[in-house]
């Protein structure tokens, strides 16, 4: 990061903090895709397993990954207000508090898979998926924990091509490890869709593996010396990460969980209307990667503006991301409309299952939408570190309107399934118009403090 003097400079450096982080977050999410087309190749049945056990696993790990992403505005706030020495201890806290959290998640995990599972009521055959292809997940979680945390300190730097690089050398390494475990090569047994789970973990491995010698190695993050004079976990300073963490995680959980709660809902239908389902969130979700990027950027940019008190500076920031956001709406929807039969056949050849699937895609064309202004708005709140009341925006839109009037609308409407689809339409459409009417207010207060003080 640096500083810039015209907008011009602004847009330059954004789109070059953008197009990695970008890439490397189409290129994490594709590892998900992979998992769920190449495991509906294996069955349909693999497939709704691998859908339920998606939606299990997702909200916990972005939720936690919202506590570990707090890293990036503590850090981009200390370069921009010129305190670097202070970097190697907030690093080396955050990489104890990753693992304290993977561990925790494993304790409540052993306890609670079971009667989840027992209580949806499915298929033995996706039961059977579902919990396995969890357990192979869980394996992997301390490795992807850490690596989650040494990326957020990489991408505060500026540096998001490194991570870019980290993320394309690993996609195709799990592309080839989902085929020798999901379909049996190489001597190797066919697992099906909980071979997805097992290719899926032994790329955590490498990714965390690589990002640690990356940091440890190359210029400009040798300069810390991160993993020199270690000092002992403080709760102290992991407090400090978790007062911002904790709400940008219950934010984000918020969010992913509806969709998670909406696929058990789902568990009532057949099991070709869950794969449907899933492979139309899944998807969706793939798209929604672009404005999550921008967010992330956002995140950095407005954080280093704001930690050199360049209130103006970040607020032009937060202005580049929000016209982002309407190019996005454009493109995730046209895509969708184009392409849906194209999207539909590569989640399964069973032709209910993508009819049922394009029926869907068109719901997803309109909460895009919404997503594409909402993503950005989110992650200039971060900038910001301004975190609590957007919890409190995603608790309320998404669980008290969004999921309530998705189930009435399922239940007491012809609508069936897809009731759950407009509910989602509502709830993220009342979350944008929230969080943008907050980004707002914290402009305004910060340029007054501005000011204030010359």
């Amino acid at each position: 990061m640096y500083e810039t003097k015209s907008t011009k400079q602004k847009l330059i450096l954004f789109a070059s903090i953008l197009g990695p982080i970008l890439v490397t977050q189409l290129s994490m999410f594709l590892m998900s895709f992979f998992d769920t087309v190449m495991s509906g190749r294996a069955g349909a049945a693999d497939l709704a397993g691998v859908a339920i056990g998606s939606s299990i696993w997702m909200p916990i790990f972005t939720g936690i990954n919202g506590v570990l992403l707090a890293i990036t505005p503590i850090i981009a706030h200390l370069i921009g207000a010129n305190t670097p020495k202070e970097i190697p201890k907030k690093i080396q806290q955050a990489i104890y508090l990753s693992i304290a959290l993977a561990l925790f998640i494993l304790i409540v995990g052993a306890f609670s898979l079971k009667p989840i599972l027992q209580f949806m009521d499915i298929e033995p055959s996706v039961y059977h998926t579902a919990f396995y292809y969890l357990i192979a997940l869980s394996t992997g979680i301390i490795p992807l924990f850490i690596f989650n945390t040494i990326r957020s300190f990489i991408d505060a730097l500026g540096q998001t091509r490194i991570s870019m690089f980290i993320i394309l050398i690993s996609l195709p390494v799990n592309i080839v490890l989902n085929y020798i475990f999901i379909f049996g090569k190489f001597g190797v047994p066919a697992f099906g869709g909980i071979g997805a789970g097992i290719a899926t973990t032994l790329t955590y491995y490498i990714v965390c593996f690589i990002s640690l010698y990356v940091v440890h190695t190359i210029a400009p993050f040798r300069v810390y010396h991160i993993f020199s004079d270690f000092e002992r976990p403080s709760l102290t300073v992991w407090w400090e990460q978790l007062k911002i963490g904790i709400p940008i995680g219950a934010a984000v959980f918020f969010e992913t969980s509806i969709f998670a709660a909406i696929t058990l809902f789902m568990s009532v239908y057949s099991t070709y209307t869950i794969a449907a389902h899933q492979a139309a969130i899944n998807f969706s979700s793939l798209l929604y990667m672009i404005p999550l990027s921008v967010g992330m950027a956002l995140t950095i940019a407005v954080g280093y503006e704001a930690g050199a008190k360049r209130y103006y500076d970040a607020k032009t920031y937060g202005t580049i991301g929000l016209i982002s956001g309407i190019f996005i709406a454009i493109f995730a929807g046209f895509v969708l409309y184009i392409f849906n039969d194209f999207v539909a056949s590569l989640y399964s050849n069973n032709q209910e299952v993508v009819e049922l699937t394009k029926q869907f895609i068109y719901y997803a064309i309109v909460f895009q939408i919404a997503d594409a202004f909402g993503a950005p708005l989110q992650g200039a709140l971060r900038g910001y570190k301004d975190v609590n009341v957007t919890f409190v925006l995603a608790l309320v839109s998404y669980w008290i309107i969004g999921l309530p009037s998705g189930w009435l609308l399922a239940n007491y409407t012809d609508l069936g399934p897809f009731g759950y689809w407009v509910g989602l339409i509502i709830g993220l459409s009342a979350g944008a118009i929230a969080l943008f009417y907050r980004l707002m207010i914290v402009q305004k207060r910060n340029l007054q403090k501005l000011e204030q003080g010359r």
